[in-house]
């Protein structure tokens, strides 16, 4: 087993050396979930944990990890009786972003089942985590059906894997820990709730600290096995302080006084559910047990705020996650109880530089209090949400002013609830929300020959193949003699993600701040929707003298409501411009995922006044390449007036799709609840 680089030897970063150490110190806090730019040693970090855990008492020859004390009546592999025991290292799973289901859940061998009725059962990922840690990296980048999975296993500690009438269920408890980049897309609410604390990274700006981070790391390399060594002894005494602080935990009494604290913070920040207030809990008795003390303080219930809270205060996906310092101490002050005289400081600091068992309790989430020391990095305003009525106001730039008379840019209009727009036929695309697909999960629509290995099995199929073969093979008793080729993969259809692309008009005549307002309003509107329906999106503008890429198609949908707050207006309207860089963006994303259908969506009042000496012809021929490619498109609308000339209408007659008004995409508009963009196929013969 290769050499782990030592949890003690992690410069900085304190409150994710923390969090992580909280859930060592007791699990049942529910995991971690670490927020941060690539290369800041997230992973790092994470996979030093698990030297540091103690070591896990198993039957012998059980697959499933069951604890000899008590084991599992339901084991696959018991009963287990008296059998002999013995122990091993705590675990650290890896799941993979592009692992299969049977993967995770374990497998069945059908053909055994069904010719003899034996489970033959091979776990997986799940059953080699029970009583470790399953570590995702990317975790915002796993596939929809195995993030269900994570939430049955997470829910109800057990994991159940059902084939066609053959069931088998084992325990999975584990302490899930998951790190990702915000860039690259956020989590399901449902999944984000799971994780019990979260903590955001970033890289130090302080030159020091990134020497000692370059130093280490090179040693590290140049001789694992030796710089282990060095960091053993501190390495052994955080061991055995967290042993300590285990033996401390059963006898931490949280008194009334904290849980009225507890329970009047949680309400504070509006988080939904009841699960915030238990985690809150479990992490502020885990951090009096750290520090060795039996009695719960208001320090600790401040500092479990911070880590417990922030991932779950988010009232929509553009919230940027994080806590109000200055409320979070109103409020813990206004419900203070009689509290006793102990130092509120969590302890001494743990072994090695910056010293994890201090903490510090201010992760980097952009509420207003101090930075951590260990941090470096220059204070910056928190983000304000598009769309929201704390986003500033920015004052309209002088007529005149920047290139080609270009005006500030107009806050987004309040977002609504837009009708689907989706993809026609059937797509093999990820999955998601949004165009119909073939898929793992979905309602069962046929059935094929696998390839590979079986699956979904499809047992009416698989019954009436083997069937007419049962005399020649000399069936005698009651079972069916079934062999390989008879076995037959269910066809499943479900959803799919698309790439939707927005190409936006930002041209003078979008400029007027009430309209552009109501256009934005509408483009946030459909970006939460692709946010829902796990899409990717990615964002064109045109104004002035021609196009650009705002935003390349990217799966974190806060990156594209962002640069749409950012939008500036002006300028003339090069609309072809906007439709040939559009083509140019699918030509190459359909080469880097062939499966992935897009869904082009034109902003646009159909006005073309720049890009060449006929706007209106280039506009038109460049909307039936478009068509030619095959690609499904809509038009919104945003023409407004008395008068209108419809040329968004004819448009979408180019481009072979739909045109719709900001009034229509509103979901309780009078016309359908659902609106499939059609491809004319005619048009794209013509072209």
């Amino acid at each position: 087993m290769s050499t782990r680089f030592p949890f003690t030897a992690v410069v900085g970063m304190d409150d994710l050396r923390l969090a992580l150490l909280l859930n060592a110190v007791s699990p049942s806090v529910g995991g971690v979930l670490v927020r941060g730019e690539k290369g800041t040693a997230k992973s790092t970090a994470v996979r030093a944990l698990a030297g540091l855990l103690p070591e896990v008492a198993v039957v012998a020859g059980c697959r499933f990890s069951c604890d000899p004390a008590a084991p599992d009546p339901g084991c696959p592999d018991g009963p287990h009786g008296d059998g002999a025991s013995g122990a091993r290292p705590a675990r650290m799973v890896e799941l993979p972003v592009g692992a299969s289901e049977d993967r995770l859940v374990g497998a069945l061998d059908i053909e055994k089942a069904l010719a003899e009725g034996v489970k033959a059962f091979e776990p997986g990922l799940l059953a080699a985590a029970h009583r470790g840690i399953l570590y995702v990296d990317e975790v915002n980048l796993l596939s929809d059906h195995l993030i269900d999975h994570l939430l049955d296993a997470a829910a109800m500690g057990a994991s159940h894997v059902e084939r066609e009438g053959v069931s088998v269920r084992h325990a999975a408890r584990f302490l899930l820990v998951g790190t990702m980049n915000p860039e690259e897309g956020e989590l399901r609410p449902q999944l984000l709730d799971r994780f019990g604390l979260t903590v955001e990274v970033a890289a130090s700006r302080v030159p020091e600290e990134r020497v000692e981070v370059v130093r280490r790391r090179l040693a590290f390399e140049d001789d694992p096995a030796a710089f282990a060594a060095r960091w053993a002894g501190e390495e052994a005494a955080l061991r055995a302080r967290i042993s300590a602080a285990r033996e401390v935990l059963p006898r931490v009494v949280l008194g009334d006084a904290v849980l009225l604290q507890i329970a009047a913070t949680c309400a504070a920040f509006e988080v939904d559910g009841m699960r915030a207030d238990i985690v809150m809990a479990r992490a502020a008795t885990a951090l009096a047990a750290w520090a060795g003390r039996e009695e719960v303080t208001s320090e600790d219930v401040r500092q479990a705020a911070l880590l417990a809270l922030p991932h779950r205060r988010r009232r929509n996906p553009f919230d940027a996650p994080g806590l109000d310092q200055d409320k979070l101490d109103e409020t813990l002050e206004r419900f203070k109880g009689e509290e006793p005289d102990d130092d509120p400081d969590p302890g001494p600091d743990g072994p090695g530089d910056g010293g994890p068992g201090g903490g510090g309790g201010v992760p980097p989430q952009g509420g207003e209090g101090p930075a951590p020391e260990t941090d470096g990095a220059p204070e910056q305003a928190p983000e304000q949400a598009p769309g929201t009525d704390c986003a500033p106001e920015r004052a309209p730039a002088p007529q005149g002013s920047g290139p080609a008379g270009e005006r500030a840019a107009v806050k987004a209009g309040e977002p609504f609830r837009t009708k689907v727009l989706s993809v026609p036929g059937l797509g093999d695309g990820a999955a998601g929300r949004r165009s119909r697909a073939r898929t793992q999960s979905g309602r069962t629509t046929g059935a094929t020959r696998p390839r590979g290995a079986l699956t979904k099995l499809h047992l009416s199929a698989t019954v009436r193949a083997a069937a007419p073969h049962q005399r020649a093979r000399g069936r005698s008793g009651a079972g069916l003699v079934v062999r390989r080729d008879d076995l037959r993969q269910a066809v499943r259809e479900g959803r799919e993600g698309n790439l939707v692309l927005f190409v936006v008009d930002a041209s003078g005549s979008m400029a007027a701040r009430r309209r552009m307002g109501a256009v934005k309003g509408a483009v946030l509107s459909l970006l939460l929707d692709a946010y829902q329906r796990r899409d990717k999106v990615g964002l064109v503008t045109f104004r002035g003298r021609g196009a650009e890429l705002a935003l390349p198609p990217t799966s974190s949908v806060d990156a594209a409501a962002a640069r749409l707050e950012e939008l500036p207006t002006g300028g003339r309207t090069p609309l072809s411009a906007g439709l040939l860089k559009a083509r140019d963006v699918l030509r190459v994303e359909r080469l880097r995922d062939p499966s992935r259908r897009p869904l082009l969506v034109v902003v646009t009042d159909g006005r073309a006044t720049g890009g060449g000496p006929d706007p209106v012809g280039l506009a038109a021929r460049a909307a039936r390449l478009h068509a030619a490619d095959g690609t499904a498109s809509v038009v919104v609308d945003c023409e407004a007036g008395p008068v209108r000339l419809g040329l968004a209408g004819n448009l979408a007659r180019d481009l072979g799709g739909t045109a719709v008004t900001l009034d229509e995409l509103r979901a309780d508009a009078l016309a359908g609840l659902v609106r499939d963009v059609q491809v004319d196929r005619s048009i794209r013969r013509a072209a």
